[in-house]
Order: structure tokens, then sequence, then C-alpha cells
């Protein structure tokens, strides 16, 4: 649904430290012309840490923007609080996004039905994808098959009414060395 080749893009930053968000239009332009299906934007690749909510969703709309109906835009919008989360996630929503990228919550290492209303909360913002982002290095947990077996079965929003309500809900876990679609 979002593609097969998705590219985690950097966040361009001019001599004073602020966004480039022409240099980061170009970028997206040129990774959608050479071969990707889409991007992600404002994960940690691309410095998300350090942009402002603002700056974020500015990135997304870019994107969106920039690459058009020719790709995904994939939204990073996953922190360590579901609030935060949620709210990053109805903005990229908003700004246009085709799907999220949600890491666990980290440093908080909930256990795994803490993690599941995390999703569950973030799934009740948008009927679009989310990517589940596994990567335990970073977060000190690690999803165990049956917390995502868990994660695929949170039905999708009905506060959305769009074109891709009536697709079904895509759920996916990505890591640094594998993805697997779990629905």
């Amino acid at each position: 649904m979002l593609g097969e080749v998705l590219t985690a893009m950097v966040t361009p930053f001019d001599a004073s430290g602020a966004l480039d968000y022409e240099r980061f239009r170009e970028l997206a332009t040129h990774l959608v012309e050479n071969g990707s299906d889409g991007v992600v934007v404002a994960a940690t690749t691309g410095e998300s840490p350090t942009l402002s909510d603002d700056e974020r969703i500015e990135l997304v709309a870019t994107a969106v923007d920039a690459v058009g109906d020719r790709a995904t835009v994939v939204a990073g919008t996953g922190t360590y609080s579901t609030a935060h989360s949620v709210h990053l996630t109805e903005l990229a929503h908003e700004a246009g996004a085709h799907g999220f990228l949600v890491v666990t919550p980290y440093y908080n290492k909930p256990p795994p039905r803490g993690i599941v209303e995390h999703f569950k909360a973030i799934a009740a913002t948008s009927d679009r994808p989310i990517v589940v982002y596994n990567i335990p290095a970073r977060v000190v947990l690690n999803l165990e098959t049956e917390t995502i077996a868990q994660l695929a079965e949170i039905p999708r929003s009905s506060r959305r009414t769009t074109t891709s309500a009536r697709r079904r809900r895509s759920w996916s876990s990505a890591s640094s060395c594998t993805r697997a679609t779990t629905r």
C-alpha cells in the first residue's frame, strides 16, 4: 500500500541552522525520480528529536507537495508520549501524509498492554496505515510476536472519511534489519 522502497529522508539545514525547505523539496523529488516509491519524513534519520511540531508538519506538507501522486509520504509521528504522538499524527494526517511511522514509547519501557494502548490511541486518529517502528537498541524493548499480532487487530478509525477509509488498515513492523507485514 505504501510502496516497496521507502527512503528515510535526512532534513537539510542551511548555514544558519534553519531548515532548508527548498533543498528538502529537491531531495524528495530526486528520491522519487530515482526509484523510491515513497519517502519517510521527520523520523530519526530526519532529525525528528530536534524539530518543532511546526517544522515536522511543514516538512510533511512540503514532501506531499513535492512528490504529488507519484509516491507516498510516511510521516514520523511517534514519540514517547501517547498524547504527543496522537497530536502529531492528527497534524500529519491533515497535511496529507499517506501513513505514519510510529516508534514504541521510548524511555518509559511500557509493558505490552501499554504499547497496545499507545497504538490504539494513535490509530483512532486516522484511517491511514501505521508502520510500527521496532528499534530495540534505541527504545530498550523489543516488540514480541504476540504484541505485533495484537497491534494488527486494532481497528482503523471511523472518525475520518477519506478514500482510504474503504481500504483495510495496514499494519507493518519495521526494524533496522527486517520488515514484516502482519496484515
